[in-house]
């Protein structure tokens, strides 16, 4: 097991990174301090992990209440988080209760959004079980849920306790979700660190076979950047903005189709191809470097070809993103891999590379 520490103050916590983790008692004793647990779980994962992770709590003499939710980015709404505020208040839950996020980044962001709110906040655990919440989204405090007009615009920056992330729960992943999990890992290495993003490169097989070496490395080292990044700037007040490299084209995707018709690592995935397309035209990133980016995002089994939205409707929906000032879109940009620039773009060099990210 690695454990990397996200260094907030008093509000650091351990990501335990490592094979058959959600049976192990011992690292979810020292993060529950009330009589009670609730675990927040999917009608796909309680199947495959919920007992587990009950008879892992059994030992700690936990009062253990568990709320299976449906699964999909489609129920990332107010109706689902408020299956779970039904719960809490249903079991007479106390602001000592502990919360486990078990599951994917919508279970997770989800779960810590109720946490943040229940009582004015409670603890919570995160448990990812796939890729793309390993990686990213249970690491860093980002919760919430989706709008209709708008992806994650609704929500708090809440830390969890600690981050349990098994990497052999991504053995049963479909090859969909594993290829999602893996465009955030080519994001971090290219915004981050051009080592590891060559180390991605030479790699990228290997990742998409899922062997358990290759796995390890890629979420210990995504979580270690991400966890300096998290460190520097809690509330992307800054810094942190570069970790949505892609996110601008990639939440319009996800919104513009409806939430769940792609996965949000497959619209990163194209996002990017976007973005980097953006870099080259304002001259911030050389031509070699844009088809290094595709071809290993392509190497992963991600989309690179954008629906079709029509233009003035993917305008519109990056106009609601979190980084925008006064209906200004701010873009995430390469200037070369491990650097980053964030900027506006003119009208034209946007519809330039929607022209030519768009399918037919």
């Amino acid at each position: 097991m690695i454990t990397v520490n996200v260094e907030l103050g008093e509000r650091a916590y351990p990501i335990h990174i490592g094979a058959d983790l959600i049976g192990k008692s011992e690292l979810f004793a020292p993060h529950i301090r009330g009589a009670s647990v609730t675990i927040v779980t999917n009608t796909t994962v309680d199947p495959l992990y919920g007992d587990t992770l009950r008879k892992a709590l059994a030992p700690l003499g936990k009062d253990v209440t568990t709320v299976v939710l449906p699964d999909g980015e489609a129920h990332k709404n107010w109706e689902t988080l408020n299956l779970i505020f039904d719960a809490l208040l249903g079991a007479r839950a106390d602001r000592k209760t502990t919360l486990i996020a078990l599951g994917g980044g919508v279970i997770g962001d989800m779960t810590g959004f109720a946490a943040a709110c229940y009582m004015r906040g409670v603890p919570f655990i995160q448990v990812p079980t796939t890729l793309l919440s390993q990686v990213d989204s249970s690491v860093g405090g980002k919760t919430g849920i989706n709008h209709p007009l708008g992806k994650n615009m609704i929500g708090a920056f809440y830390q969890p306790q600690a981050v349990i992330a098994d990497i052999g729960a991504l053995r049963t992943l479909p090859p969909r979700e594993l290829a999602a999990g893996i465009a955030e890992v080519i994001k971090t290495g290219a915004i981050a660190d051009a080592t590891f993003f060559d180390w991605i490169e030479a790699n990228i097989e290997a990742l998409n076979r899922c062997e358990p070496q290759a796995l390890a490395e890629a979420v210990k080292r995504s979580c270690e950047i991400k966890a300096s990044v998290v460190a520097k700037d809690e509330r992307e007040g800054g810094l942190r903005a570069i970790l949505n490299f892609g996110h601008t084209f990639g939440h319009a995707i996800e919104a513009g189709l409806g939430y769940g018709e792609w996965l949000h690592g497959e619209a990163v995935g194209c996002g990017m191809v976007m973005a980097a397309d953006l870099s080259v035209r304002l001259g911030h990133l050389d031509e070699a470097a844009r088809k290094r980016l595709v071809a290993v995002i392509e190497a992963a089994h991600l989309p690179t070809q954008a629906p079709t939205l029509g233009a003035a409707r993917y305008v519109d929906l990056m106009r609601v993103d979190k980084k925008a000032e006064a209906g200004e879109i701010k873009f995430i940009l390469l200037k070369r891999f491990g650097d980053t620039l964030i900027t506006r773009a003119p009208d034209e060099a946007v519809l330039e590379t929607l022209d030519a990210s768009v399918g037919t």
